[in-house]
């Protein structure tokens, strides 16, 4: 259902400009039915015509406009009518190929999809991780580092194991990886080329193809393992409430009790979860777009529940060909990205440069007593008190 909701969030986004600005029926008389000015100008500003005057143009002598009238067609015999046939996908189409993709000639959607890519979606994201970025430096000029605020013991206890810590760092690398190789496939046209030329452009982009292709599945690997070590300690409980309520102690008046993950954790982690799940299924519909179509079922379910019909976009077309389905599924994939990034940054800092002591959970996973009974009081007792009973058996 979350998946669901979450796509039609992004159709909403990518169809809604389009049916704002529906056009009002035009008077196509002077041209003798064919295209007016007005109709050329919206076309090429991206926006929505009603085209229906010439979709059905394709060759029947009895649709097409008299010959004598300006701009008039030739009926069976004229080229226009065959190549709006083709686009309109109603022509009988034999090829030699016998792809699933061989019967498509024309598929005018790519331009929509072009145009958002290196528009808004490039905008936006790059806008959302340099505000991320700003904001924690922000923090670290008023907050400064989080210190451990009692004396330091000089004993430390086991934070993660070596398994757990493999599985982090595996999914850490591989996915600041995929972040960096994604975004020279998104913007390396516009950044790259101007810096270093087209030929070192192009060995860039194959190289970072390669390498996100198959870097993807330790990524998808680590996510697995992630989610089986973690889950059991990653469910909300009451703890949580009082934990956001109190801002995790951020800005002083002592460290709230918190298990071995706290409420802001928990956060991060099903933030993981949910949305590198989400880009695993976009990324191997991309891999697999024909054997793994991802959003012409997705929308079906969409129009079934009503949804689409319900905040005035009508039924989502179902029938898309390969190449549809691929530009949905990468600008659904670029966008998740996105917001896992951000999220990811300011996850990093928080275990950087943002709080003392806490590198070391993920260093050699044994991390200062003292630090572990600020920030996980309730996971520290228990752990101690484990100690002790095995000590004194």
């Amino acid at each position: 259902m979350l998946r669901v909701l979450c796509l039609l969030v992004v159709t909403l986004i990518l169809s809604a400009p389009l049916h704002a600005q529906e056009a009002t029926p035009v008077d196509r008389s002077a041209t003798g039915g064919a295209q007016t000015l007005e109709d050329i100008l919206k076309r090429q500003e991206g926006l929505k015509i009603d085209d229906s005057f010439r979709s059905g143009l394709t060759g029947n002598p009895e649709a097409a406009a008299a010959t004598t009238e300006q701009l008039g067609t030739l009926g069976g015999a004229s080229d226009p009518d065959l190549w709006r046939a083709y686009r309109y996908n109603t022509a009988a189409i034999t090829t030699q190929a016998r792809g699933p993709a061989a019967d498509v000639l024309i598929q005018d959607g790519g331009m929509r999809w072009l145009l958002f890519r290196e528009g808004p979606l490039l905008t936006y994201g790059s806008w959302l991780l340099g505000g991320m970025i700003g904001l924690l430096v922000l923090f670290y000029l008023i907050r400064g580092r989080i210190r451990i605020d009692g004396e330091k013991t000089g004993r430390t206890i086991q934070r993660f194991k070596a398994a757990e810590r493999f599985a982090h760092w595996l999914l850490a690398g591989s996915f600041i990886l995929l972040g960096i190789t994604g975004l020279i496939t998104l913007a390396g046209r516009k950044l790259l080329i101007p810096a270093f030329g087209h030929e070192a452009f192009a060995t860039i982009a194959v190289a970072s193809k390669w390498v996100h292709n198959n870097v993807s599945w330790a990524f998808m690997l680590a996510l697995v393992l992630v989610f089986v070590f973690w889950v059991v300690h990653n469910l909300p409980d009451r703890t949580d409430i009082n934990w956001i309520l109190k801002g995790g102690g951020i800005f002083g008046g002592g460290h709230p009790p918190a298990k071995k993950f706290n409420a802001g954790q928990k956060l991060i982690f099903w933030s993981v979860i949910v949305l590198g799940a989400s880009i695993s299924a976009s990324g191997l519909s991309l891999l697999f777009p024909f054997e793994l179509p991802m959003f012409a079922p997705t929308f079906e379910k969409l129009n079934a529940l009503g949804l689409p019909q319900a905040v005035g976009l009508g039924e989502l077309n179902t029938a898309l060909a390969p190449h549809e389905e691929m530009q949905y599924a990468q600008l659904w994939h670029a966008i998740v990205s996105f917001l896992l990034m951000a999220i990811i940054i300011a996850h990093i800092y928080i275990g950087s440069v943002g709080m003392e002591g806490a590198y070391a959970a993920m260093g050699d996973g044994e991390v200062e007593l003292q630090w572990a009974r600020e920030h996980h009081s309730i996971w520290t007792a228990e752990v101690e008190e484990q100690q002790s009973k095995a000590g004194t058996s």
